[in-house]
């Protein structure tokens, strides 16, 4: 089985993600893509958790309706801080793929290594990096011959968080289910209804 980890707080999770986990499944020719998220992640400045249930949740409502993607939550389950070698080792002895590909953005392929284990990781894994539009550029030398991806749109989870603050429609840019149960919970400090769904 040839599995790709997609790993990242998902808070919340977006358009960026799904279209990275299906390009990765199409360019790839993937047989699952796993989407892992994070309990406490290792390199994340100002990560504000809203509840991992609510990321759990958010990230089973984005992917439901692909039946290449597959969410763990065994990094949730494990607790503390989420070191994906952990993540790629309890999966080599659960799984046994026959090959692992590592997805990560450009912002984490910069500092990849600062990751625990990272040479370990280039061993296990085949790295794949997408670039965003004014992201790209040469990659570190520990990730010469790494494959990128240009993901061709720049959306970030933050933006999104900025824009529901701002009370401004994330409608296009996170799924309409995924909108639905963030006001339902007013998560990120909405108030009122989601209202720039179509009823």
């Amino acid at each position: 089985m040839r599995i790709a980890i997609l790993g990242g707080t998902f808070n919340p999770p977006h358009i960026g993600h799904l279209i990275i986990g299906e390009r990765a499944h199409s360019v790839l020719k993937l047989d699952r893509v796993f989407f892992i998220p994070a309990n406490i992640p290792p390199i994340k400045e100002k990560f504000t958790e809203i509840g991992k249930h609510h990321r759990l949740k958010m990230t089973q409502l984005a992917t439901k309706d692909n039946p290449h993607f597959t969410v763990l939550d065994w990094e949730l389950q494990r607790g503390g801080v989420s070191y994906t070698i952990d993540t790629v080792n309890e999966i080599r002895a659960k799984l046994s793929p026959t090959e692992i590909y590592l997805i990560m953005g450009w912002d984490q392929a910069l500092i990849f290594d600062k990751w625990k284990a990272h040479d370990k990781l280039l061993e296990l894994c085949k790295l794949v990096v997408f670039t965003r539009p004014g992201y790209e550029g040469t990659l570190p030398a520990i990730l010469k011959g790494s494959q990128t991806l240009p993901l061709y749109i720049d959306v970030s989870s933050s933006m999104i968080r900025d824009m529901l603050t701002r009370g401004e429609s994330i409608r296009y840019l996170v799924p309409n289910t995924v909108i639905s149960y963030i006001y339902k919970h007013k998560l990120y400090g909405v108030k009122g209804h989601d209202f720039f769904l179509a009823r």
